[in-house]
């Protein structure tokens, strides 16, 4: 794939430095998705499955919703509080912030309709996100966002792994499958000139509230291992193969284990629960209204996602693991 307009490929290896790292790019599931004014409610900064295509005028004036609903989490998600753009109340743009989030993230994604089906009709796959940022918002982007002082996150696999976990397939066969081509969606981002790439692995899905009180979890601890050393090998890969990448893998799995195995830590208080109306109309600002902990206290926000607290506590050690890499 040629480079498009702006970005040109590096001959050499740059150094990654996350301090002059001026923006990121997102692409993942409900983890990682922030509303957009421009954006389907409870799924994405922008557009959809009918509504693929955009303007150069709709993404620049599209806006990050902050509150109640403006994520999956109950509050500002792990790339809002990394880049701390989008974290006021309100609405925000990402021009505006000092390390911009241009996230493409959708609510629900999987990697591909190759090996699992949309969770609704108008759901954006992460193979389609990548296709959608190309063709839509690079052309624009690439007049503004230099690419060496650009993060691309991808955060992909839970809905995966969920949505396979009865699937009769050798997981570890399957899932290097799904991860394969994962990282052909990568490959065309890089072919377009960005080289600083981080990868999440699975959060502990197995501790989920509903999983904690099953004799046999799905997914389990193993199928999760699986999952997340298939990442990490074709990180090494996909590092050999491209000499200019810096690709990092943070192991969301063993830091979020290392939380709920020591929630005091961190302000914490049930880890195994959590709070019934936790959608219900000011349950943020009085939980106790609900009969509940302030949400801050719990690790998980419902039986699939985990709190805004969790994010902004791993978004710290995100943070902290960038400026080391």
């Amino acid at each position: 794939m040629s480079p498009i307009k702006g970005v040109a490929a590096a001959s050499k290896k740059a150094k990654f430095n996350w301090h002059d790292t001026k923006y990121m790019l997102a692409f993942g599931d409900s983890y990682t998705y922030v509303q957009g004014t421009a954006g389907r409610q409870n799924s994405t900064f922008i557009g959809d499955y009918f509504n693929f295509s955009f303007s150069e005028e709709k993404l620049l004036s599209d806006k990050i919703v902050q509150n109640q609903t403006g994520t999956a989490e109950g509050g500002p998600n792990w790339v809002e509080y990394l880049t701390g753009c989008g974290l006021k109340a309100g609405l925000t743009s990402p021009l505006s912030c000092k390390t911009q989030l241009w996230d493409f993230a959708f609510g629900g994604a999987d990697i591909s309709t190759k090996y699992t089906p949309r969770h609704h009709n108008y759901t954006v796959m992460l193979e389609e996100q990548v296709q959608q940022f190309l063709t839509y918002a690079q052309p624009t982007l690439s007049n503004f966002v230099e690419p060496s002082k650009t993060l691309v996150a991808f955060w992909i696999g839970i809905n995966d792994i969920n949505d396979s976990a009865k699937y009769a397939v050798d997981f570890p066969v399957f899932y290097d499958e799904l991860i394969t081509t994962l990282f052909e969606s990568v490959q065309s981002v890089y072919d377009v000139g960005y080289r600083n790439f981080l990868f999440m692995n699975l959060p502990p899905l197995d501790r989920t509230p509903g999983n904690v009180l099953k004799p046999t979890p799905l997914p389990n601890t193993t199928m999760i291992n699986w999952w997340d050393d298939t990442l990490s090998s074709h990180i090494d890969v996909f590092n050999m193969q491209n000499p200019c990448a810096n690709a990092f893998g943070f192991d969301v799995n063993g830091f979020l284990n290392g939380v709920l195995d020591h929630p005091d830590k961190y302000g914490i208080k049930n880890v195994t629960g959590y709070c019934k109306s936790y959608d219900q109309p000011y349950v943020d600002t009085d939980p106790e209204a609900y009969g509940c902990l302030p949400l801050s206290e719990y690790a998980w926000f419902n039986d699939g996602h985990m709190t805004s607290r969790i994010h902004e506590v791993l978004a710290k050690e995100v943070g902290q693991f960038l400026k080391k890499q």
